[in-house]
C-alpha cells in the first residue's frame, strides 16, 4: 500500500500536553476502526507533533480514505503527500 505523510496544521500542537495527544489518538483509532469496518483500506503508523503542526504517517489504499479519516475524526489535513521513498544514513553506503 502506498506511503502518505499528512500535515495537519494545529495551532500551538506541542503545548497541549499528553491527555490532548491521548484523546487525539483515541479519536483517531476509533475512525480508523469505523473505516476498517467498512472494508477501507487505512493504517496509521505514527506521527510527529512540533509546536504548530502535527505530521503522520499513514499507509493507506489512496490518498481518499486520508482524507475521509480527517473528515470524520475532525482532523485538519492541509497537505497530504505520497511517500516515494525512504532514505536513512545506510542509503549512503
Amino acid at each position: 500500500m502506498p506511503r502518505y505523510l499528512i500535515e495537519r496544521n494545529i495551532p500551538n500542537a506541542g503545548t497541549m500536553g499528553q491527555e490532548w495527544l491521548k484523546t487525539i489518538s483515541q479519536k483517531s483509532n476509533s475512525v480508523l476502526r469505523d473505516l476498517h469496518g467498512d472494508g477501507k483500506q487505512v493504517q496509521w503508523e505514527h506521527s510527529y507533533v512540533t509546536d504548530n503542526a502535527i505530521y503522520c504517517v499513514y499507509l493507506a489504499s489512496d490518498p481518499e480514505v486520508v482524507l475521509e479519516h480527517a473528515r470524520c475524526g475532525g482532523f485538519p489535513a492541509d497537505r497530504i503527500m505520497q511517500v516515494q521513498d525512504i532514505i536513512d544514513p545506510i542509503s549512503g553506503e
